[in-house]
């Protein structure tokens, strides 16, 4: 109990202090996991809903798959990852192994199954007959899969709340396509449990607890634009 409050002195000290390497990596943390989540709403949304909305061959086959990766193991993420633009890998030329762009890849490859997933069954949760309902009122495709996207807002903000908590605590890929080099691509994760081997448990509650504070205010500022009426 004594080590916890130590912790949570510290992460106060850390905090009111504005300590520079801290700032760093939650600045860090932030950028690379609300980029990964803005790249995979924007590729989830749009596969969901064009899934939800169109029948063929091989839907059932293909929301299973959606649904399967929404539980993918990012250590599984962050090794292919690796193995793509590793020095002798397909994308090798790239160069950007142990970089925040990797961690941008694979945090954006771990979060757009659940953005799908969550997006494919807001829509398919809508009443069948309101696409055609839209559609007889004079609205074009366009028209109509917009309003239909409206309509499921609430589901579609906990996507984003999904896909980004998936993110920000994630460390099994991070790790292993970021390198965890202090300065350039430690992010909290990362740091906490280098802290945490190295028996330095205060300083890595502490970041533990920014992290948990930092998920904590981006989850709360999208409740309320969720929950606004």
């Amino acid at each position: 109990m004594e080590l916890i409050l130590q912790g949570i002195i510290k992460a106060f000290h850390l905090l009111i202090s504005f300590d520079p390497e801290v700032m760093s990596i939650t600045w860090l943390s932030l950028k690379i996991s609300g980029t990964a989540t803005f790249i995979s709403l924007f590729i989830g949304v749009s596969i969901g809903v064009a899934v939800a909305l169109n029948d063929f061959f091989g839907k059932r086959l293909v929301i299973s798959i959606i649904n399967t990766g929404m539980g993918l193991p990012p250590v599984v993420v962050g090794l292919f990852v690796t193995i793509m633009i590793w020095r002798s890998g397909p994308f090798g030329f790239l160069e950007i192994l142990y970089t925040p762009h990797a961690m941008i890849i694979a945090q954006a490859i771990i979060a757009t199954p659940i953005v799908m997933g969550i997006s494919l069954a807001a829509i398919q949760n809508l009443p069948p007959n309101l696409r055609l309902q839209i559609l007889s009122l004079g609205a074009s495709r366009l028209q109509m899969v917009w309003v239909l996207v409206k309509e499921s807002r609430l589901p579609l903000l906990a996507a984003v709340m999904a896909g980004f908590g998936g993110v920000i605590s994630e460390i099994g890929a991070s790790i292993m396509v970021g390198g965890n080099i202090k300065g350039y691509s430690r992010v909290l994760t990362t740091a906490t449990v280098m802290e945490t081997g190295k028996g330095n448990f205060d300083l890595a509650i502490a970041l533990g607890i920014i992290l948990l504070l930092l998920a904590f205010t981006i989850n709360f500022m999208l409740t309320q634009i969720q929950q606004r009426q």
